[in-house]
């Protein structure tokens, strides 16, 4: 049993196929998703596709790179949406210094707005983080997000800054990258933190894991990064899924 927290069904390049997508995954054991919208074009597929499907769940927020493009009416819309039954999460939301479409100050002002949102409607959020890792810690710690918890998202960084996220309750999420013959950091990662604080994700369409590395990536393959975590820790597949599974329904609040 494995439960991806982080695909994008909502995602153009499944336009075609998405059911067969979401069959192929059952038949691999992936019983539970969340899909991620991230502005006004993605957020309502991604309900729609929860709604759908009994085991399939939404988060609703904004991308940091079109934090330019949001707008006070776009906040409100998440927070109505919020009290949606199938939404479980604020996000995904972040940093991200790789792409110069939003400057950084807007984006760190679109990011505090939706943590004081996620802790007004006291749901978990889901961190995007890309070239960013110190200005994230900071502002996490300055809005006081623990109070919510949630994700580190696809997570690419050090043992020890992991670390520092658990202790402000968050869940420690790995994707395909894991996968990968050159990927250090989120190896060392999967060796050293603790199962309880893991996640298993795909960010589908992207991020494919290994030996699909470069294809569109489909949440059948989480099971690929589960059986790389399984290894690495030296435990069963079937450890991995079920504590991962746990643990994500313990963060989204979800009964099991």
């Amino acid at each position: 049993m494995l439960f991806d927290t982080h695909v994008h069904l909502n995602a153009r390049q499944f336009e075609e196929d998405r059911e067969e997508v979401i069959k192929r995954a059952h038949e691999a054991g992936v019983e539970y998703m969340v899909v991620v919208g991230f502005d006004r074009e993605t957020i309502p597929l991604a309900i729609e596709i929860a709604e759908s499907h009994e085991n399939i769940y939404a988060a609703v927020g904004w991308h940091p790179v079109d934090a330019i493009d949001m707008e006070d009416s776009d906040l409100e819309w998440i927070e109505e949406l919020a009290a949606h039954p199938k939404v479980v999460a604020i996000g995904e939301m972040g940093l991200d210094y790789h792409w110069d479409k939003s400057p950084a100050d807007v984006q760190k002002e679109v990011f505090k707005k939706q943590i004081q949102l996620a802790k007004k409607v006291q749901m978990p959020i889901i961190i995007h983080n890309r070239e960013a890792t110190q200005d994230i810690v900071d502002l996490l710690k300055e809005e006081k997000a623990e109070e919510v918890g949630g994700i580190m998202h696809c997570y690419s960084g050090s043992v020890e800054i992991a670390k520092e996220c658990i202790e402000m309750n968050f869940y420690i999420s790995l994707g395909g990258p894991v996968t990968f013959k050159n990927a250090k950091k989120p190896k060392e990662v999967a060796e050293a933190i603790d199962l309880d604080h893991l996640l298993v994700e795909t960010d589908c369409p992207f991020l494919a894991p290994h030996p699909n590395r470069g294809t569109r990536n489909e949440p059948a393959y989480v099971k690929l990064v589960a059986e790389q975590v399984a290894e690495l820790k030296g435990i069963s597949l079937e450890e991995v899924g079920q504590t991962t599974t746990r643990n994500a329904f313990k963060l989204f609040k979800l009964d099991q």
